[in-house]
């Protein structure tokens, strides 16, 4: 795999990926990003077996590949090079290695392979509806005061979002409680939204859709038998 990418769109997908990622890791892997160059796009993938970040953006693409390396060590190194530069990953599997090349800087990184990578659920929705993300936002802010960090009761780590009957009809509701406090918000039904199944909405999830409120839209989808949700940004100002 070699690709060559400028730095602000590569720092921002590699921000995205290495915000799900665990500091401490007993599972090597999955303190990885997954890079996959193919086409004119490359595609980064991070996961904490709970939530997946996907972040897609163009590339030159000189050969189609993939790998996996450290995503906190990536956006470190990322971070911290000139405005503006140009960055090339060139992988070498035969010595599982990941070089970053940028103007004179240089560096190498320890891969490990894209096989071992975990895969989640298909991406493969029953339900999916468009909102504004300042509803969103109003939503998920005015309830997630609430939720429960208690991790034996998993089921209240997280925003109930549903479709409930009201006075004026059915509206979009999110709710949350840590068994002291209950938080119920409502907000106007989105169109498509009326078929989708009750989800929770992890906590985590929540702390990663405030570093995209800038979005104008969000693309939610929802599965009725994973239970998994996932909120993507459309546009971006």
């Amino acid at each position: 795999m070699k690709l060559s990418i400028e730095r602000g769109a590569l720092l921002k997908a590699v921000s995205q990926a290495q915000s799900v990622v665990e500091r401490r890791n007993t599972i090597p892997i999955l303190a990885n990003v997954l890079i996959e160059a193919e086409g004119e796009h490359v595609q980064f993938r991070a996961t904490d077996l709970d939530i997946e970040v996907v972040d897609k953006t163009v590339a030159q693409v000189e050969r189609a590949g993939a790998t996996t390396v450290s995503a906190v060590t990536l956006h470190e190194i990322v971070r911290k090079l000139p405005d503006g530069a140009l960055v090339t990953l060139s992988d070498d599997a035969a010595k599982g290695r990941l070089t970053v090349d940028a103007g004179r800087s240089n560096f190498s990184l320890a891969t490990l392979p894209k096989e071992d990578f975990p895969v989640m659920a298909s991406s493969e929705y029953d339900s999916n509806f468009s909102a504004p993300a300042p509803v969103l936002r109003r939503l998920f802010d005015k309830s997630k005061f609430a939720i429960s960090t208690e991790e034996t009761r998993y089921y209240l780590n997280g925003v109930y979002m549903h479709i409930a009957d009201s006075d004026g009809g059915q509206v979009l509701r999110c709710v949350a409680t840590d068994g002291h406090r209950l938080a119920r918000i409502d907000a106007d039904l989105p169109d498509g939204a009326s078929d989708m199944p009750g989800i929770i909405v992890h906590a985590k999830q929540l702390v990663n859709c405030a570093n995209c409120w800038k979005m104008t839209m969000f693309k939610s989808l929802f599965p009725c038998q994973k239970q998994r949700s996932a909120l993507r940004p459309l546009k971006s100002p």
